[in-house]
């Protein structure tokens, strides 16, 4: 077996090992995301950095949306225009809890819809 086939070999067990893995991991990694609060460091980050970012991020795709307007009612899709460009960043602007990770919020918002039922 040539050298060559040896590491062709070796790297399709090493990516099958990881792939196989890999799930195992990511449902640790979700349980910590969900059950735990974000921290002081996150928040004053959240408050400094990531609202900043997101706010300029809904104005400039309000700027967007209604530049596209007139191709979006002509295609037909202004409402998932919106829903992408002005309404999903405004949400994570303004209702996302501090220093929560997208994943957390949503979770979140799932266990209050349940606990209102």
């Amino acid at each position: 077996m040539s050298l060559f086939s040896r590491r062709a070999l070796a790297n399709c067990a090493l990516i099958l090992s990881c792939a196989i893995a890999t799930p195992s991991f990511a449902e640790e990694y979700m349980d910590d995301q969900v059950n735990q609060r974000p921290g002081a460091g996150a928040m004053v980050l959240d408050a400094a950095v990531a609202r900043p970012m997101l706010l300029a991020l809904t104005l400039g795709g309000t700027a967007a949306f209604v530049a596209s307007l007139p191709f979006t009612a002509l295609g037909g899709n202004v409402e998932e225009a919106a829903k992408t460009l002005v309404v999903g960043p405004a949400k994570a602007t303004f209702t996302r809890c501090m220093g929560c990770t997208a994943t957390q919020d949503r979770l979140k918002d799932r266990d209050i819809a349940n606990n209102n039922q």
